[in-house]
């Protein structure tokens, strides 16, 4: 970093060709949604042309075994044991899987941060609701160290009530990277399951979900492992893996963990069956290159449009530290506050200025988080720096 702050990188040759993105459109939330490489659709439109050539072979002739079989590349990438990951459709799916098979009684507690997801939290308040537990949060300042993070999940966790520990590995609202090995570790000395919501970790962050040592771990693949939305894998330590049920039961169910999670019948599988291309298309780009122009490129944002924004560079927030393609941004005071606000701000943006963000609302304040991702350049940022000023001046 100069005085001038982050250099971006220079782009990686040929890579904003892999997309079929509209050019007329600055992408900066690769973080919501993702974005599927034109190699990856043409594998899927090819799977889908298959099932429609024959369904009944498609579906009943050897489809357990190419699940199987993309599975295990998947989970290799995740340093995970296949025979204990399911694929499923999303994080949230995961959560859910975990939680209903959990059989939560009355006054049993899900312990959370308030940088949780929201729809985890949803997914939360249900089984709660429906079995009588109740979801305690803590509070994790955005500044607090590794060891302060630690600390602050151990005295949040009360043995014989917290009978799960939900925990991200880096955050959607807040793009903060937690110590999950290490909150894992303090768990376990209270015998309490921890879940890590990996929900950006895969594609981004180097992932070895065995050495986490989690009792549940769930990652989308849709995010920054380039695989077509819909991809996204739970696994399961041994210990629980005889008790983790499907929502839906279906002809796969006497088979056991993961299968019995992972058939759905009719389910359209062809994005599990694409994905590992998906992992192919990373790997040769070069994955510790796409990481690291990622990185940087999302760090030159956050200080372009920062200093635009009349940020101090002192308080440009870096809670993810320099490994993670997501930034943040304080937003004006009073400004996004509430979803309902946020969405509009987003969407005003996205009309106005052709450039999609992600807003959200933390802590009673509005924050912008910037994506980078291979398909991104430096002057994307450049024109948001130069029009998002007037456009909140506008909206204020």
């Amino acid at each position: 970093m100069s005085a001038a702050g982050p250099q971006p990188p220079a782009p990686i040759p040929g890579a904003r060709l892999l997309f079929s993105l509209d050019p007329a459109v600055a992408h900066l939330n690769h973080g919501s949604y993702g974005t599927v490489p034109i190699g990856v659709q043409r594998t899927q439109q090819r799977l889908r042309d298959e099932i429609e050539s024959n369904p009944m072979r498609f579906f009943n002739r050897g489809l357990v075994d190419r699940l199987a079989h993309a599975r295990r590349h998947l989970a290799a990438f995740l340093g995970a044991d296949p025979e204990g990951t399911a694929l499923v459709g999303n994080v949230t799916t995961g959560v859910a899987v975990v939680l209903q098979s959990l059989r939560l009684e009355p006054e049993d507690e899900v312990l959370c941060t308030d940088h949780g997801y929201g729809a985890v939290a949803i997914s939360v308040d249900r089984e709660t609701r429906r079995t009588g537990a109740v979801r305690r949060t803590v509070a994790v300042p955005l500044d607090a160290t590794d060891e302060e993070v630690v600390e602050i999940v151990r005295a949040g966790i009360r043995p014989g009530r917290t009978r799960l520990l939900i925990v991200d590995q880096l955050t959607s609202s807040t793009a903060r990277l937690l110590p999950t090995a290490a909150i894992v570790a303090v768990a376990r000395e209270r015998d309490v399951p921890v879940l890590v919501d990996g929900a950006h970790a895969p594609g981004m962050l180097p992932v070895d979900v065995d050495a986490i040592g989690a009792d549940f771990w769930v990652g989308n693949l849709h995010k920054w492992g380039f695989a077509p939305r819909g991809t996204a894998a739970l696994a399961v330590a041994p210990p629980w893996r005889p008790r983790i049920e499907p929502l839906v039961v279906s002809w796969q169910q006497d088979t056991g963990f993961p299968a019995r999670v992972e058939w759905q019948g009719t389910l359209d599988y062809s994005g599990w069956l694409a994905a590992p291309v998906g992992l192919f298309t990373l790997r040769t780009l070069g994955l510790d290159r796409v990481r690291s122009h990622n990185a940087a490129l999302a760090a030159y944002g956050q200080w372009v449009v920062g200093r635009a924004l009349g940020v101090p560079p002192a308080d440009l927030i870096d809670p993810g530290g320099p490994t993670v393609s997501m930034r943040l941004l304080p937003l004006p005071p009073g400004m996004a506050t509430t979803y309902p606000a946020a969405i509009a701000l987003r969407d005003r943006i996205a009309g106005e200025l052709r450039t999609d963000v992600a807003i959200n609302p933390w802590q009673e304040r509005g924050w912008l988080r910037l994506s980078a991702q291979v398909y991104n350049r430096a002057e994307e940022y450049d024109r948001l720096a130069d029009s998002l000023p007037a456009l909140l001046s506008a909206a204020a």
